[in-house]
């Protein structure tokens, strides 16, 4: 029950902070402003998440083009220190060679939550009609996954069924991923 207990709490804490970590990549990625000065609360707040962890990296990793390459390594570290901790507390002789595995896949894994649960917020500011900055930065945020469904899917009924497209072709990435995964580390 304790293992159960600490297990959810670090997968709560490393999703957050992970979490936080690709947004942030992501977000430069796009080129969506982050700072206090641009009103975008999403920014500022994944800014007061990861600066402790990204920061610090960003001396010893530089950046690849548009990428943050020190906000996908923080998200890999967390990740990885998530697993080797649940590794020590179950007490395991062996298998800590699949911590990186394990690591991979768990970022994958978060991408595919971040993105799902974006999408989600997506679909409902779409029907309440908010002019907000926090939806104009979630709609530039699912914009790149969602146009390429809006040019094979059109519209019906005057509704845009590319947001449960993309639900529906992300749970199934989340199937292939977790049989990947165990495919994998049975090879390994």
């Amino acid at each position: 029950m304790l293992y159960q207990i600490i297990s959810l709490l670090l997968e709560v804490v490393t999703g957050v902070l992970g979490g936080a970590c690709l947004l942030r990549l992501y977000m430069q990625y796009q080129r969506i402003p982050m700072s206090s000065r641009s009103g975008n609360p999403l920014g500022r707040f994944v800014f007061a998440l990861t600066d402790w962890l990204v920061l610090p990296l960003r001396r010893v990793v530089p950046a690849a083009g548009r990428w943050d390459l020190a906000s996908l390594v923080g998200a890999y570290l967390l990740e990885s220190t998530q697993f080797v901790l649940l590794w020590v507390l179950a007490g395991a002789d062996g298998g800590l060679f699949a911590v990186p595995i394990l690591a991979v896949f768990g970022l994958l894994r978060l991408v595919i939550s971040g993105l799902t649960g974006l999408v989600i917020v997506y679909a409902v500011l779409s029907w309440v009609q908010t002019h907000s900055v926090m939806s104009d930065v979630i709609e530039r945020l699912c914009a790149p996954p969602l146009t390429p469904i809006r040019r094979v899917l059109p519209l019906v009924g005057g509704i845009d069924l590319s947001p449960l497209v993309l639900l529906v072709l992300l749970q199934i990435a989340s199937i292939l991923l977790g049989h990947l995964q165990g495919w994998v580390l049975l090879a390994t």
